[in-house]
């Protein structure tokens, strides 16, 4: 069993790599530009992908989002818009790499808006705390966490975005890793602890989000990836 947990964790860490990897090479590319509309650089991004791991699957849509849009969370499908020059834009990924998941999600900022600038800065540092937070409470569930984050974000000035904080993540498709659903995310309602065995009894592995806002100004920020691995 230790040696089936550690190949999961090394093959979860591998994908998030390489989705990192991914990332770098789209701002390497300049495909975040102005001028660009998201579905634009949505399909730049997928076909970079296919380029350069032969990716062909995503778990989830791709999300670009600029502007207004990042407002919105995963759920909603805002109407595709072309990037302006002064812009905050987001990129959320899923993809798929030899059947195991990644999710990763990145914020750029095109231009020097200080707002902006601070929002992009804010959410490593608000998943980092999330993050330490966690690992000091070995039996904290769900919505536990779920709370301190949108406690976080609050208290750096900004609203929290997200209808939950994160997910489950393992072998595609993650969403059957748990029978209920909303247990396998991390929000409000889900009073199980999070470090707890999946259905197959291996360890659960987590991503967690931060999608701070700020609607006054109509703008938003968005980062995720693993929680419990390195």
């Amino acid at each position: 069993m230790a040696t089936t947990e550690e190949a999961r964790a090394r093959e979860l860490v591998a994908a998030q790599e390489k989705a990192e990897a991914l990332f770098a090479a789209v701002t390497e590319r300049g495909l975040i530009a102005p001028g660009r509309w998201e579905s634009e650089v949505s399909a730049q991004v997928r076909d970079l992908g296919a380029e350069l791991f032969g990716t062909r699957k995503h778990w989830h849509k791709r999300i670009v989002r600029s502007g207004p849009n990042t407002l919105k969370p995963y759920a909603e499908n805002p109407p595709d818009r072309v990037i302006e020059t002064d812009d905050i834009v987001f990129v959320d990924l899923g993809p798929v790499f030899a059947e195991w998941e990644a999710d990763v999600g990145r914020t750029y900022v095109l231009g020097d808006d200080p707002v902006k600038l601070r929002l992009q800065a804010d959410l490593p540092r608000i998943w980092s705390a999330a993050r330490a937070h966690f690992e000091a409470h070995p039996g904290i569930t769900g919505g536990e966490l779920y709370a301190h984050v949108v406690g976080l974000a609050g208290a750096a000035g900004w609203e929290f975005g997200g209808v939950h904080a994160g997910h489950l993540v393992g072998e595609f498709p993650h969403e059957s890793m748990d029978g209920e659903r909303i247990m396998s995310y991390i929000a409000p309602p889900n009073t199980l602890p999070m470090r707890r065995p999946d259905r197959a009894g291996r360890a659960a592995h987590w991503i967690l989000e931060v999608h701070l806002v700020d609607r006054e100004r109509q703008i938003g920020g968005f980062m995720e990836q693993l929680l419990t691995l390195p």
